[in-house]
């Protein structure tokens, strides 16, 4: 058993830590605000508030990673180092698995609990007199208490389209780190390309699907429980389609620009890939119980 001695790198006190907090300061304060300032018609700092937090974020996120990649390339990182990057990235994905979980619970409440308490089953029949009497236990609930009607979403067409287009780039990606691993640099930069550009195509469609529901169906985040959980479910998996595009985006122009990354030194590129797969699988998850059930 070998006892040498593996160094650990420690970078010095950095100052983008603080910079973050008061960011995400900016942001809940100005979005707080803005929100309060909306629902009661009057103008307000909110908004200033939220886009200088955005911007600082961004200045900030742009700057941190700017030097990790630095130490990176310049080889202070020790193999205990990659290990806690790989550990501290299996948690991220675990911590949103959690967050998508508690959506998903939300949904199946209302379906498989919430409905049928209110149409009576059980021994909720006095319930379901005094709250709801006209109600019928039925999903999708395209009427609301208040009388506000929707139409549902279908799963065919958009819906349909994009599990394809995202399905696909889980291939391009694949063909892309297989390309990696054999040092194919011209069928990486493609491949990673290819995968960047359908994150974009889907996430555009997913905008005129929402264009689609708001003018054609009537389908709105205030259409009742069905409005509520179609909206953030496929609202919160399309900021993390972004987030992931991004990432991608900037590992693409680091292969394309400063030729970074080798077969054997490439876990950048491995903690995008995982969370775009990540994206991939809660999508399959969303298609499934959100459309077509």
């Amino acid at each position: 058993m070998s006892n040498a001695y593996e160094k650990y790198y420690v970078p010095e006190q950095s100052p983008w830590p603080f910079v973050g907090a008061v960011a995400l300061f900016l942001i809940a304060f100005g979005a707080g605000h803005l929100v309060n300032e909306v629902t009661r018609d009057k103008e307000g700092y909110g908004s200033y508030l939220l886009i200088a937090g955005v911007a600082i974020l961004i200045f900030m996120l742009v700057g941190w990673f700017r030097n990790v990649i630095d130490e990176s390339m310049t080889g202070l990182y020790s193999k205990q180092m990659d290990r806690s990057f790989r550990q501290g990235m299996s948690w991220f994905i675990f911590s949103e698995v959690m967050f998508f979980f508690a959506f998903f619970g939300a949904l199946f409440y209302a379906r498989l609990i919430a409905m049928p308490w209110l149409d009576g089953a059980s021994n909720n029949a006095m319930t379901a007199e005094i709250l709801w009497p006209e109600f019928v236990a039925h999903w999708p609930m395209i009427k609301t208490p208040g009388g506000t009607e929707t139409t549902a979403m279908p799963w065919q067409g958009l819906p349909l389209y994009n599990t394809i287009i995202l399905l696909t780039s889980s291939v391009t990606l694949q063909f892309a780190h297989t390309a990696m691993e054999q040092n194919k640099r011209g069928q990486l930069k493609l491949m990673l390309l290819l995968t960047v550009l359908l994150g974009a195509t889907f996430l555009t469609l997913q905008g005129y699907e929402y264009v689609h529901a708001y003018q054609d169906l009537g389908l709105k985040l205030d259409s009742g429980i069905y409005g509520n959980t179609f909206f953030l479910l496929t609202g919160f998996h399309g900021m993390h389609v972004t987030l992931g595009a991004i990432f991608l985006l900037v590992i693409f122009l680091r292969i394309l620009l400063k030729n970074h990354f080798t077969a054997h030194h490439h876990f950048a590129f491995q903690a995008a890939a995982w969370y775009w797969h990540f994206v991939d699988v809660v999508w399959l998850c969303l298609f499934v119980f959100v459309y077509v059930l």
